[in-house]
């Protein structure tokens, strides 16, 4: 009889358990899920609070990976049911819902599509478009195209706001292209609507990819989708504003520890956790400070804590404290994402992210663990402490992470969009993908594109290109002459410059590119050197063939030529062992400097001698061949447009680029006043320097560059690098560059 109890007991037991299981009440241990950022963030369920010198990992409890069930009390059930509604396509993936073949054909090319009339595009939006368009990316043919976006604006999803566009499922649906999402990218910043505040795009997405802010990881597709940070419609467009982190500050504490400054939800989704956060406010190093003052009828709802904290909040100023704390606390509002986490990066005040389920922006490449502090919500009370416990020296590197990631992907939309282009090119086009240093360390994914260079020299990465990373350069340099005037006497300033350079002991080869309409001379017309000579006819005959990668650069170190430039041997060779020294710099002889006309309210040039310089011309200058490749993939068409078309200002756009890579000046050497651009005949194309017109360009092209890049990027420089022992009054033969320091 008792046995008989007992098993009706368990037989009852079980089937409470299995009716409760499904209708969602009670939640089954779930098998362990290998997500593909878990490895990348380093998180284990069982690490310890961290310690100044390990990776600050997710402090969250064993086992806990989502945030609605906390935030909404719904059932696992109600969950799996709410998500798969979202996005039918929920199982892509690149290889699955991602057609390869017109990228392997054509390359990975961006094509928007054209606006129709009476649809109204968002100053956000059409800043995205037009970043797309501008960029090295864009196709104008839908033939050529790998990756379609719409231009109609899904950035605006919430029903309530004046920018939802309407029937917007009929119009994605008629599209010609559309076939059914396939190697398409819909941006996307907010979703759904008062009060449930869904994913849902109120339209089917099918098997399109998303670049969306706020989205979850319970949403989010991995190596499909991208996230994206919440951006205002302030936000820069190009450019941006540099972080605020002027100096490595020892100690790096500031007045405040921890510090936020928002609204408080008093209904709904969100209201939870900012609700909380008085809990730990204690007005002194923690400034945590909410107010109840938004929306139309917010009194109708207020409680009994409203009065007291809108009166605190108005006793701080936002900006002072932002720039002023050490952490900057950065909790979800309506949506998992927040404007806070962008101004946080920017004023250098370390994040501690507190949205638990968020995919944090650009997942899939950046690691958030060096830059930021991942905390979790339902262990609000124990974050003072925690932050409390990270090393001098960690926050110091944390904080330092915040700048280069703020410059390098988030100050503006073009990067914020690029990046997003660039890590969908890497999936699409895997050869030539970047590794995590490449997208974490400096100078940033974007500006560390595939590699083109021979294989025995770029062995794993073009991290090894950039030698100024980790690996000395190799000891010899090419010299690249351009040549532009015909070959008609022996006496000619370029054949008198090819013999000094080829003397160089540094020197391993010269390359002589013909840009001359007339023929290329025999080969005896060239004089007999102890280094190979190679002659290359120009590509089009057009200024930026000069800097083009060619393969039979095989040196680190180029060595940029015009035709009649004047150095001696002793001369190129100083200027190549000071590039040793500085290998991601422009290293060269003739200097210029940029100003701004504050009566013509633009950028200026100017040759004239001066202590000051933020420009060293390549017609005579030693530069990494890294930047032949970037001047080639990563500028824009137009730029390059501009100065073939001009035959002028390319050296002012290689300064451009090699100073916004570099946050640093080129260095000038050896203050040779007898160096000067050779005044030739007024028939001659090489005259450019005689050419009225010639300053007037450069004028235009100065505030041509400066707009595309978003902002100035050359920097102002003093320091002038001389031979030891110049001009000192000692013996000749005591002096290694002898012929430098007889000048």
């Amino acid at each position: 009889m008792q046995a008989k109890k007992r098993y009706l007991i368990l037989l009852s037991a079980g089937a409470c358990l299995l009716l409760l299981s499904y209708l969602g009440g009670v939640q089954l241990p779930a098998a362990s899920r290998s997500r593909h950022d878990r490895s990348r963030t380093g998180y284990r369920p069982d690490q310890p609070w961290p310690h100044f010198s390990d990776p600050l990992h997710l402090f969250s409890p064993v086992g806990h990976t989502d945030t609605e069930e906390y935030n909404l009390h719904i059932s696992p059930r109600q969950k799996r049911d709410g998500t798969a509604s979202v996005y039918k396509g929920k199982r892509c993936r690149v290889d699955s819902c991602f057609d390869f073949a017109p990228c392997q054909r054509n390359g990975f090319k961006v094509y928007v599509y054209p606006q129709q009339k009476g649809e109204k595009i968002s100053e956000s939006y059409q800043n995205i478009l037009s970043t797309i368009e501008g960029s090295r990316f864009y196709t104008s043919d839908p033939g050529q195209a790998c990756l379609f976006i719409l231009s109609l604006d899904t950035l605006d999803r919430d029903q309530l706001s004046p920018q939802y566009v309407h029937n917007l499922k009929t119009k994605v649906q008629s599209l010609p292209l559309w076939n059914d999402g396939r190697n398409h990218l819909i941006f996307n910043l907010y979703s759904g609507t008062w009060p449930d505040y869904t994913e849902d795009l109120g339209f089917d997405i099918g098997q399109a990819m998303l670049a969306k802010a706020s989205i979850s990881t319970e949403n989010f597709r991995p190596n499909f989708d991208v996230s994206i940070p919440l951006f205002s419609k302030e936000h820069a467009r190009t450019g941006g504003d540099r972080g605020f982190l002027k100096y490595n500050a020892i100690p790096p504490l500031r007045k405040y520890v921890l510090v936020f400054k928002g609204k408080r939800y008093l209904t709904g989704i969100g209201s939870d956790t900012r609700n909380a956060l008085h809990h730990v406010h204690n007005a002194e190093d923690v400034v945590l400070l909410t107010t109840c003052k938004h929306g139309k009828d917010w009194q109708k709802h207020k409680d009994a804590r409203c009065d007291k904290d809108n009166a605190e909040y108005d006793k701080y100023d936002y900006k002072e404290m932002l720039h002023n704390s050490t952490f900057c606390l950065v909790p979800r509002g309506r949506r998992l994402g927040s404007f806070r986490f962008l101004e946080a990066l920017q004023a250098a005040c370390v994040p501690v992210m507190l949205s638990n389920g968020w995919e944090l922006p650009f997942s899939e490449i950046i690691d958030w663990n060096t830059a930021a502090v991942i905390g979790d919500e339902r262990l609000l009370l124990q974050i003072p402490t925690t932050v409390r416990s990270i090393h001098h020296d960690k926050i110091l590197s944390l904080r330092q992470q915040t700048q280069f990631l703020w410059e390098a992907y988030f100050s503006s939309v073009e990067k914020i969009v690029l990046t997003t282009l660039e890590i969908i090119q890497d999936r699409v086009l895997e050869h030539g993908s970047r590794s995590s240093l490449l997208w974490n360390s400096h100078p940033g994914g974007l500006f560390a594109l595939q590699p083109v260079l021979t294989p025995d020299t770029w062995e794993t990465s073009p991290s090894t290109t950039l030698h100024w990373v980790s690996i000395k350069p190799y000891p010899k340099f090419t010299a690249v002459i351009h040549a532009v005037s015909p070959l008609v006497s022996q006496s000619q300033p370029i054949l008198k410059l090819l013999v000094a350079v080829a003397k160089s002991q540094y020197c391993a080869q010269i390359i002589v590119l013909w840009n001359c309409d007339k023929p290329l001379p025999a080969k005896h017309r060239w004089p007999a050197t102890s280094v190979p000579v190679i002659v290359i006819e120009g590509e089009n005959k057009v200024m930026s063939s000069r800097f083009l990668p060619y393969e039979t650069i095989v040196t680190d170190a180029v060595l940029s030529l015009d035709e009649d430039t004047v150095l001696s041997t002793t001369e190129v060779d100083f200027a190549f062992t000071v590039w040793q020294s500085f290998p991601e710099r422009i290293v060269g002889y003739p200097a210029r400097s940029h100003f701004w006309d504050s009566n013509k309210e633009r950028w200026g040039y100017t040759s004239k001698w001066t202590n000051d310089y933020s420009m060293v011309l390549t017609g005579a200058a030693i530069y990494h061949r890294y930047y032949h490749h970037l001047y080639t993939n990563y500028l824009p068409t137009s730029l390059k447009g501009m100065v073939d078309q001009l035959a002028n200002c390319e050296d002012i756009l290689m300064n451009f680029l090699v100073s916004a890579v570099t946050k640093l000046p080129p260095i000038k050497v050896t203050q040779k006043k007898q160096y000067k651009e050779t005044m030739m005949g007024q028939s001659s194309r090489a005259s450019r320097w005689a050419d009225p017109d010639h300053f007037a360009q450069r004028q235009t092209c100065m505030n041509k560059f400066a707009s595309w890049f978003g902002a100035m990027p050359l920097v102002h420089s003093q320091m002038r690098l001389d031979p030891i022992l110049f001009k000192d009054q000692v013996s000749i033969l005591r002096k290694k560059y002898r012929d430098i320091e007889r000048l």
